[in-house]
C-alpha cells in the first residue's frame, strides 16, 4: 500500500537526520559517544517493543522509563545542551541577525587591537615561556575570570610577558581578555577529556580545548617545551601557527 510523501515529509526526515548528526558530533567531541549509542539502541528497542510487536507489559515499562528518562537526560547532558545552545546562538548567521535587530552592525574588535597579544606570544615562543591566553567573544567568561586575580588592565605586550614570566605567581593560570581589556590572570579553565587530543599535549592544551568547547572563546597556547604557538578555536586545534596565522585567527570573529 502506497502513502503520500510530500516536501514537508522530506524536510521532516532531513531535519531529524541533521539533528542526529549534529548530536553525534557533539557527543563525540565531549567523549560521550558510547552514551549516545546506548540511547539510540534503547529508543530502537522501545519502538520495536511498543509499536511493532505491541508487547503491552514490557511496552508500558519502557514507556515509564522514557517519560522519566527525558528529565534524566537533561540533568545528565546539561553541559552538552548548554554547549549546543551556545553554538547555535554564536553562529555567524545568528550573530549577524542579532546585530541587525539591535542596530549594532559594527565589528566588536578591530584587527590591530590583537597585535600586542600576537607580539607577546611571538616573544614568549622564542624564549619558550609557557602561556595560556583566552579571548572572550560573545559568551561572557565572568565565572572563569573569578577563579583568578582581577586586573582590568590595558592590553600591553610587556604586561602579558611579565605575567607569564616563569617566576611570576600568575604564570601557571590562564589570562582572560575581554572587551579590549585584560580582565584577569591566573584563572582556572575547564579541562577537556576528549580522546582526540594528542598524547604529547599537556594540561595547557587540554584547558584551552575545554574552554573552546564550552564557549565560543579563542584560546592561545605557547608551549613551554617546544615554543610552538597553538590555538584552540571552536573545538579545534590550530597547531604551530605563525604570527600571521595567529593574527588572522584572532581577527576572525566568526
Amino acid at each position: 500500500m502506497f502513502f503520500d510523501f510530500g516536501i514537508k515529509d522530506f524536510l521532516d526526515i532531513l531535519s531529524v537526520a541533521l539533528l542526529l548528526f549534529y548530536t553525534y558530533k557533539l557527543m563525540k567531541a565531549s567523549g560521550s559517544i558510547n552514551v549516545f549509542a546506548g540511547i539510540l539502541i534503547f529508543i530502537l528497542i522501545w519502538v520495536v517493543v511498543s509499536f511493532v510487536l505491541e508487547m503491552r507489559l514490557l511496552g508500558s515499562i519502557f514507556d515509564m522509563v522514557v517519560s522519566v528518562g527525558a528529565i534524566a537526560l537533561i540533568v545528565l547532558f546539561q553541559d552538552e545542551i548548554r554547549r549546543f545552545l551556545l553554538t547555535l546562538g554564536s553562529h555567524r548567521h545568528a550573530s549577524a541577525l542579532l546585530r541587525f535587530f539591535t542596530g549594532n552592525g559594527k565589528p566588536v574588535a578591530e584587527e590591530n587591537e590583537y597585535m600586542p597579544v600576537v607580539m607577546a606570544c611571538l616573544s614568549m615562543s622564542k624564549q619558550k615561556v609557557g602561556a595560556l591566553i583566552v579571548l572572550e567573544r560573545t559568551f561572557p567568561l565572568i565565572d572563569v575570570a573569578r577563579t583568578g586575580e582581577s586586573l582590568n588592565a590595558n592590553i600591553n605586550q610587556r604586561l602579558i610577558e611579565n605575567i607569564f614570566f616563569k617566576n611570576s605567581p600568575l604564570h601557571d593560570g590562564a589570562m582572560i581578555i575581554s572587551k579590549k581589556r585584560i580582565m584577569a590572570a591566573g584563572c582556572i579553565l575547564p579541562v577537556s577529556h576528549s580522546q582526540n587530543i594528542p598524547k604529547d599535549f599537556g594540561l595547557r592544551h587540554r584547558a584551552a580545548m575545554g574552554i573552546s568547547q564550552e564557549s565560543d572563546a579563542c584560546a592561545i597556547i605557547v608551549s613551554e617545551e617546544t615554543g610552538h604557538i597553538s590555538v584552540a578555536n571552536q573545538g579545534r586545534f590550530h597547531i604551530n601557527v605563525s604570527a600571521e596565522e595567529l593574527e588572522s585567527i584572532l581577527s576572525d570573529r566568526n
